[in-house]
């Protein structure tokens, strides 16, 4: 079976890195895209010499809007699958204080994903194939004061996945959604979370494979999550606001 290359952008984080390793242990040639790329000279060698399969470094910025075309189009060869597994969390209490400081978490987690998934979902829907696989969150599914900048810019994202999925269906384009919730990754590390509720990068790294192997649309990598936050947006709205969460 001819195996097509698998590109990853956001390829330094934790949970790029497992994603790169559970496709290439499948047999897929790895397409790892960062900022700073030479940097993954070292995790390009271990999946080669690991997987035996072949990995080639791109220099990307996600916030880099106007670059996204000439980056798709100088790709060695355009992949079959997509991950995007950008994002940045912050902290709610400065971006409250620094509209800077939340702007970027608003380009990071909205702008810059979508821009780079409109550019494959185009050169997709030409080829009549493809999946395009976005990393939004559980803190999409409502606004919460405890992260309402990050949760905003993921439930737009959440949205244009929607939306993307809804325009692509028809033209053999599968998009999919992943809901994570926490995940121990260094974003996250210094933060208290509940072990029942955390996944291992590795986790979402196998779900997401799993839901590009069954044609899944929106995948919550911990089950449990899909019926935490159905309770949480069925909170009426005069118990809501009473409420940290």
């Amino acid at each position: 079976m001819t195996k097509f290359p698998v590109l990853i952008l956001g390829a330094r984080s934790d949970i790029g890195n497992a994603v790169a390793h559970k496709f290439a242990s499948l047999g897929h040639p790895i397409q790892l895209a960062a900022r700073n790329a030479s940097a993954l000279e070292t995790g390009k060698a271990d999946l080669e010499l690991r997987h035996r399969v072949p990995v080639t470094l791109h220099e990307f910025d996600a916030l880099a809007t106007h670059t996204h075309k000439a980056f798709v189009a100088a790709l060695p060869q355009l992949p079959q699958i997509a991950v995007c597994v950008v994002g940045l969390m912050g902290t709610q209490s400065e971006n409250e204080r620094d509209t800077e400081a939340a702007r970027l978490i608003m380009r990071s987690n909205y702008e810059g994903p979508a821009s780079i998934l409109s550019v494959l979902a185009n050169c997709f829907a030409d080829r009549n194939s493809g999946t395009l696989v976005g990393i939004s969150s559980v803190a999409g599914d409502r606004g919460r004061a405890t992260n309402y900048v990050y949760g905003s810019a993921k439930a737009g994202f959440t949205a244009f996945l929607s939306g993307m999925r809804n325009r692509l269906a028809k033209q053999g384009v599968q998009v999919v959604t992943v809901q994570p919730g926490f995940v121990a990754t260094q974003m996250t590390e210094g933060m208290s979370l509940p072990s029942k509720l955390t996944a291992e990068p590795s986790e979402v790294a196998d779900s997401i494979a799993r839901a590009v192997e069954l044609k899944k649309d929106v995948i919550y990598v911990r089950p449990i999550w899909r019926f935490i936050m159905l309770i949480i947006r069925n909170i009426p709205e005069r118990i809501f606001k009473k409420m940290q969460i």
